[in-house]
């Protein structure tokens, strides 16, 4: 398992967009969708559509996409999309002005946050974190009770290396009631970096079991089997 199909993939998409312009490709994909439902689609008759109903025979167009590199070459081709954004900057502003003691977290400015800046915000906390800056935080954004799973998995590896046992009965409820191994991987992999963690570890994981995905389960099996 990679990352190639949904970052290489929607670094492609993107550049359609961004070469055709966003009307035109909304266009396209509308129709795309009506006339494929409830089919079958392989590469060559998708990328056989694009050429036909998209690129419509434009060789300056097919030039700059640059499909087959895209679909079949190595890496990523070097007219892929480069974003641009200061949001990261200023979530690491507000970030250094917390941990110098400059502002309080009521006087952040994370009105409007996304999950992306959330998480960027969370995991370049100083690990561990002290007890009492977990608790101001969480007091603060309600951390240990977000509704987003994204967020709920950064904010347990970092209440796991600070042992800020006040996250654990959450965190119980999130290895219980969520399944999927990208979460759950590096959460049961933090906590069996100690004895107590690993014990906490090997009681959750006895009752989320069965209610696993097998390949889960698996990695599972084996990171706690492995762990001493």
């Amino acid at each position: 398992m990679n990352d190639i199909a949904y970052k290489k993939g929607a670094l492609f998409l993107r550049l359609i967009e961004e070469t055709v312009g966003r009307a035109r490709w909304d266009e396209y994909l509308r129709s795309y969708f009506d006339r494929h439902a409830f089919q079958s689609m392989d590469t060559a008759a998708c990328l056989a559509d694009l050429r036909a109903r998209l690129i419509d025979g434009d060789s300056t167009l097919e030039g700059k996409l640059e499909i087959d590199a895209w679909v079949y070459g190595p890496g990523v081709p070097d007219n892929a999309p480069r974003p641009q954004s200061d949001a990261f900057t200023k979530v690491e502003a507000e970030l250094a002005a917390w941990q110098s003691g400059a502002k309080t977290p009521a006087d952040l400015a994370t009105s409007g946050w996304s999950t992306q800046e959330w998480l960027h915000f969370i995991r370049r906390l100083r690990t561990p974190l002290e007890g009492e800056r977990m608790a101001e935080l969480d007091r603060q954004f309600h951390l240990t009770n977000s509704g987003n799973a994204e967020i709920l998995a950064a904010w347990f590896e970092q209440a796991i290396a600070s042992r800020y046992e006040a996250a654990y009965p959450a965190l119980e409820r999130f290895l219980v009631k969520v399944g999927r191994r990208k979460f759950l991987r590096p959460l049961y992999a933090n906590l069996a970096k100690t004895p107590e963690g690993l014990a906490f570890a090997r009681k959750v994981y006895q009752q989320a079991r069965p209610m696993y995905h097998s390949v889960s389960q698996g990695t599972i099996d084996q990171l706690l089997a492995e762990a001493k």
